[in-house]
């Protein structure tokens, strides 16, 4: 099934030099609706689903490609539900999801990307992340005490190319990944503020959503503006052809699971997949096994 707009409508383009700074205001949190009624969603939806569970079967059997699916955005966003929604087909024995959140010791003393490498998805698998290696372009640039904790080498981190420089390592990280086979989409769930503050409202409001809140939450978004600075920085900067960044309008949360499995759905399609052609010595196989249980049946 196809939606009424396309990947593309949600692209954030590819910056020159001279271009002129992002601003997420000029990015809508809510278009009109891709459906026409709960019931429609779901049957969209459910689409999506098969066809993503067919897709999947050939990128395993395929084993020549992976998938890395990386969702940021302010919390509420909806990263956990996008992800449970669009994901709910898939096999899990060819699908992983890693969240990340505050580094480890172990982790704060290897480089900023460590440890989201060695999390990455094999050939033929989906990996996906909640947050990502994007944290350190995002909550350390907008928190700066956090930067502080890496034992970065003496004045680095003062210089004025060090986040252009982290820019660049990611940019050049993620050419690397496609050049070798994983597809790299990066989604940004674009929430309102006002849309944050009815999400977290009723977080506090419902007893079954308590477990969600957290101090944290209120201090983030105290530095609502400062996130958003450093998020548009992040997306006219990482934005490349290789692997672009979708801005997901996300305040209307089943528009942006639909959109979501239209990009990755549209994605899977592009590749040249296709199940294994068996060799002369597998076909002699197959032609045994099948002779074998033919005769056990013609036997009984």
């Amino acid at each position: 099934m196809n939606l009424s707009c396309q990947p593309n409508d949600f692209r954030v383009p590819v910056s020159g030099k001279t271009a002129k700074p992002l601003q997420l205001t000029n990015l809508p949190t809510g278009i009109d609706k891709l459906y026409k009624s709960k019931k429609d969603y779901r049957e969209r939806m459910d689409e999506f689903t098969e066809e993503l569970h067919d897709l999947q079967r050939i990128l395993y059997a395929h084993g020549r490609y992976a998938l890395l699916l990386i969702f940021q955005g302010m919390d509420t966003a909806g990263k956990d539900g996008a992800i449970r929604h669009v994901m709910s087909g898939v096999n899990p024995q060819g699908c992983q999801v890693h969240s990340f959140k505050q580094p480890s010791h172990e982790e704060l003393a290897h480089d900023y990307l460590w440890r989201t490498t060695k999390r990455l998805p094999m050939r033929g698998h989906i990996g996906i992340f909640n947050r990502s290696y994007y944290e350190e372009v995002l909550i350390v640039k907008a928190m700066p005490g956090v930067l502080a904790a890496q034992s970065l080498p003496d004045g680095y981190a003062e210089q004025d190319q060090f986040w252009p420089d982290r820019y660049r390592d990611i940019v050049q990280f993620e050419d690397y990944l496609h050049r070798n086979g994983t597809r790299v989409l990066k989604f940004f769930l674009h929430v309102s503020k006002e849309e944050q503050r009815q999400r977290l409202l009723s977080r506090a409001e419902e007893a079954d959503k308590h477990w969600k809140i957290s101090a944290a939450d209120l201090k983030s978004r105290a530095q609502w503006d400062d996130f958003q600075k450093v998020y548009a920085e992040c997306l006219q900067n990482t934005s490349h052809g290789l692997a672009p960044w979708y801005c997901v309008p996300a305040d209307d949360k089943r528009n942006a699971r639909l959109i979501i499995s239209h990009i990755i759905i549209e994605t899977l399609r592009g590749l040249p997949l296709a199940y294994p052609k068996p060799d002369e010595k597998q076909l002699a196989e197959v032609k045994r096994v099948r002779e074998v249980l033919q005769d056990e049946e013609s036997g009984k």
